[in-house]
């Protein structure tokens, strides 16, 4: 699953990465906020705007985001835990996999730390999102 979504061809002014961050909530919970695409600043705190631009909100759809970083698209997959491996069960793997280019002026270095920072922010958010939503 990684090296088919999450393995980007970067030209030599861009950079990327893959952040991972596990969730204490059902797949299907953490997909619902996911998938709201014309609202990702529920979990996404550093948004402008965002629009459809492909598809109806489902698997497979497009949408396009506004915010700081130039040229910047990722891709988000979720895999769910096996309940009988966890206790509780009811866990969801998040991964968001970014290319960006990086700006005149910067580093690749600094391009990718202030990029991972806020992809991180925002895992994290949705993590709080909707592992308080699970308890109620």
């Amino acid at each position: 699953m990684m090296k088919q979504f999450h393995t980007p061809n970067l030209s030599s002014n861009q950079c990327g990465s893959s952040l991972v961050q596990t969730i204490d909530a059902p797949l299907s919970l953490v997909w619902s906020i996911i998938r709201r695409f014309e609202h990702p600043q529920a979990y996404k705190q550093f948004v402008k705007s965002c629009s459809l631009s492909f598809g109806d909100g489902d698997i497979g759809s497009v949408r396009e985001v506004m915010h700081r970083l130039v040229n910047y698209r990722s891709t988000v997959t979720l895999h769910e835990i096996d309940e009988e491996e966890v206790s509780g069960g009811g866990k969801t793997v998040v991964v968001e996999s970014y290319v960006v280019d990086v700006p005149d002026g910067s580093s690749k270095e600094d391009t990718c730390s202030f990029a991972d920072m806020i992809i991180g922010c925002n895992l994290r958010s949705l993590a709080r999102v909707t592992e308080k939503m699970a308890k109620l």
